[in-house]
């Protein structure tokens, strides 16, 4: 192998300190805050749509995909650490993905493209965040008050007024104790989802189970496909390298802990949620498996105080998983409006903060309102957003970094990866579009009803 980037003579001349990385993005973290990070960022609520992906791939596909994923971002997100830890010996620690991608590829277009994806990711995590928080209420209300006149956009203003007061925590770093009390939320609703899920399916009103696939040869190889995007989404994150920012210099090998604790909560809540759902309702699985166990003709299938305050975990969770994937658009903003050489609460800085990340929530919360169908978009976003971010680029960013040989076996798992994930993801987006378009006669602005 040959050897990595070389140690920077003037290491001083390459860093840049601005507001974003100074207040943001500042490095005083443990690797278990990292933990922390990553577990809030991609073991959320999307955990109980593993049941809906499953009905598109059956038992056997569906399981090989769920641990290729999780194996293949695993292994993407180690090296992806490692590419960090080399270029921070060698004098020049990225606080940024966009800015790594660009230093390490050479290409100022990477730096944009990078920057357009995680913008477009992290803005359609925050309005879907804000959006199902609105529908957890929503559920609440109806079983408190069934004949309730309160619309669902009403739901979700009452949420982004919630998120624009938390918005105002100043950095990534005072998310920490948040995102430990995210991971016990996970924890929490998926234990009581698969206790729920195990109750309905051996009471006497079990669903009849039916694990069959589309009739069509078409439509199962679409629908396999956008199933392995909703996966990919569920186990992307994009902003590996914003978190690694917030551990305390030097950060070298410290995220690696942090990845086998969120991995450790992953290994628990994925497949438990996936299987019982799916064992349950097969075929006819629901984006929401909470959905599925609360019809909207008949009994709910599990005791109603298990499922009410599973929504109010999933509900304080979404909090955090707003906040987290907001950071990045935070960081931009700051590194544009604030002034590094006063304090972080200084007048000067504090009314710009206030006044920019208001208006981006209030415009997260009204894109929620106004488009109630992002169950649709999960996939759109893991093919064409995580599956580069995640899957492709860092297996890229090592090959250039470290130079394997070309005979190793390091250098053609990672080129089979690209390989492989670049096509997963063209044919995703494709199939998740099209579901777009045969699902688009249900879309209706404003509606009351968040569409699957």
């Amino acid at each position: 192998m040959a050897h990595p980037l070389q140690l920077d003579p003037f290491p001083e001349s390459r860093l840049e300190v601005d507001a974003g990385a100074a207040f943001v993005l500042e490095s005083k973290g443990k690797w278990w805050h990292a933990g922390f990070h990553l577990t809030t960022a991609i073991a959320g609520p999307s955990i109980l749509t593993l049941p809906y992906a499953f009905r598109g791939l059956g038992w056997g596909l569906g399981c090989f995909c769920l641990t290729v994923m999780g194996v293949v971002t695993f292994y993407s997100y180690c090296l992806m650490s490692k590419v960090l830890d080399c270029c921070e010996k060698a004098g020049r620690r990225h606080l940024r993905f966009r800015e790594l991608a660009a230093d390490v590829l050479g290409s100022g277009w990477m730096f944009y493209f990078v920057i357009f994806i995680q913008t477009a990711i992290n803005t359609g995590v925050s309005i879907g965040a804000i959006l199902l928080a609105g529908e957890c209420i929503q559920i609440m209300y109806s079983n408190l008050s069934p004949n309730g006149s309160l619309k669902l956009y009403e739901f979700i203003a009452m949420m982004t007024a919630v998120m624009v007061v938390l918005s105002q925590l100043p950095s990534f770093h005072s998310l920490r104790h948040l995102n430990m009390a995210s991971l016990l939320l996970s924890l929490g609703y998926t234990f009581l989802v698969v206790g729920a899920c195990i109750h309905a399916g051996l009471s006497k009103s079990a669903p009849k189970k039916d694990y069959t696939l589309e009739s069509s040869e078409t439509a199962r190889v679409f629908n396999a496909f956008t199933s392995i995007s909703i996966i990919a989404a569920i186990f992307g994150n994009g902003i590996l390298p914003e978190i690694q920012a917030t551990l305390a210099p030097p950060a070298t090998g410290k995220m690696v802990k942090g990845l086998l604790m969120c991995y450790s909560v992953i290994l628990v809540t994925f497949y438990s949620a996936a299987v019982s759902g799916y064992w349950v309702f097969g075929n006819k699985s629901n984006s929401n498996i909470l959905k599925s166990l609360m019809p909207d003709e008949g009994p709910s299938l599990a005791p109603t105080w298990v499922l009410d305050l599973g929504l109010v975990f999933v509900l304080l969770q979404l909090f955090a998983i707003g906040l987290v994937y907001s950071q990045v658009a935070y960081e931009i903003m700051e590194k544009q409006s604030a002034d590094v050489k006063q304090g972080m609460f200084s007048k000067r800085n504090l009314i710009p903060r206030l006044i920019l990340r208001t208006l981006y929530v209030t415009f997260c919360g009204f894109m929620a309102a106004m488009l109630p169908f992002f169950g649709d978009i999960n996939g759109v976003v893991g093919a064409i957003g995580f599956i580069p971010l995640d899957f492709v680029l860092p297996m890229l960013l090592y090959n250039m970094t470290y130079k394997p040989q070309k005979s190793s076996l390091t250098y053609w798992i990672n080129i089979s990866i690209i390989i492989v994930f670049t096509g997963a993801g063209i044919i995703g987006a494709f199939s998740s579009i099209r579901m777009l378009v045969l699902d688009a006669y249900k879309f209706k602005l404003f509606s009351s009803d968040v569409v699957d």
